[in-house]
């Protein structure tokens, strides 16, 4: 597939990227330069390979899935400017 200086011109403006009338040229050579690479990646024999999303083997850590208060109660509302009666207060904004 080979892209010229119209195709370049709009994925351009697709993307909303200015390109100048002069740098369509340069552009669409490195389209073609990135769609010749990515005919090469198409040509590797991927057969029996797992899909990967490291280059080391991770698992996640899992925790249990726990509905609480978060039992810091006394601790977040220390924070606030003014609290009562285990809240935060705030100014009426609506009268």
């Amino acid at each position: 597939m080979s892209i010229d200086q119209s195709t370049a011109a709009k994925v351009a403006k697709l993307a909303r990227i200015k390109v100048e009338e002069d740098a369509l040229p340069a552009l669409a050579e490195e389209f073609n330069t990135i769609l010749g690479f990515i005919e090469q990646l198409n040509e590797v024999d991927v057969e029996g390979v797992e899909p990967m999303t490291s280059v080391t083997p991770q698992r996640l850590l899992r925790r249990v899935d726990e509905v609480t208060d978060g039992s810091q109660q006394d601790k977040v509302l220390a924070n606030a400017p003014d609290a009562r009666e285990g809240f935060f207060a705030v100014p009426k904004v609506v009268e």
